[in-house]
């Protein structure tokens, strides 16, 4: 039986975690996300949404089978993790975690290398390693911090307590918080509209966006221009032009000419 699986809908993707109710992040489960992430990269597609089957998108590492492991062996395994974290965020498309319930330790971790993160009111995020005598092994704290600030993201690993689902929209670490019955629909329905926006443009400000997080403004800005002029030809970029001009010299507002661009790219 599989812990991880890419399915493929559309324009959309999917990898799911397969192996509730725990999904338990173990070797098996790093690999197989490995997998399932260059799947995704060599599909087409043009969102990836992450989603766990059962009532708990991860509760953390599978540690009933470390003790007696040597530290090679542990190294080869958070290597393996890190490995397929760092290709999920690499992927050109935008992502989107859909959390409910429990997302504990490396869990948590992989919610944290999407670019949105949709919650559930039952979900709960929680940095457990510093009750385990270990720091996040994956990348997390500091993708924490990014979002949600250094002091409040130290204070979440230093007191080892979860963030609940509502807390986690107010501090900006979720982009969306919905009721548990309504987690599935709102993330495919947003990674649906992401799948029908300029994918390249996209993938241009995921760019300048990690170009800021590790060198700053000066670091984004040296970026920029290339990014920008690459995305000058593109259909996306050209069919908007077309839409903004036409409606321009019919006399629409800014308004009516910004939504005109934007259901060009709907196809409507």
């Amino acid at each position: 039986m599989k812990a991880v699986r890419f399915d493929h809908v559309g324009a959309v993707g999917q990898i799911v975690l397969c192996s509730p109710p725990d999904n338990r992040l173990g070797l098996r489960f790093a690999e197989e996300l490995r997998v399932a992430v260059h799947r995704a990269g060599g599909s087409g597609v043009r969102a990836l949404l992450v989603r766990a089957e059962g009532p708990n998108f991860g509760t953390g590492g599978d540690v009933v089978a470390w003790p007696g492991r040597d530290v090679n062996w542990f190294h080869a395994f958070i290597g393996e993790v890190n490995h397929a974290y760092r290709a999920l965020e690499a992927l050109r498309v935008p992502t989107i975690a859909a959390v409910r319930g429990k997302a504990v330790g490396g869990h948590f971790e992989l919610a944290l290398h999407c670019d949105v993160i949709v919650a559930a009111d039952s979900a709960s995020f929680h940095a457990i390693e510093g009750n385990t005598g270990m720091v996040p092994l994956a990348g997390g704290l500091q993708r924490l911090a990014e979002r949600i600030g250094r002091s409040r993201a130290i204070q979440l690993y230093l007191l080892g307590e979860p963030m609940a689902g509502s807390e986690a929209g107010s501090s900006g670490l979720a982009n969306l918080v919905v009721p548990d019955a309504e987690l599935d629909a709102t993330a495919t329905d947003l990674a649906e509209r992401l799948a029908a926006g300029p994918t390249q443009a996209y993938g241009a400000a995921r760019a300048l966006l990690k170009a800021w997080s590790s060198g700053g403004v000066a670091g984004a800005d040296e970026l920029m221009l290339d990014l920008t002029m690459r995305l000058f030809d593109t259909e996306d970029a050209q069919r908007a032009f077309a839409a903004l001009k036409e409606e321009t010299e019919a006399g629409g507002s800014k308004a009516d000419c910004e939504a005109s661009a934007r259901m060009r790219f709907l196809g409507r």
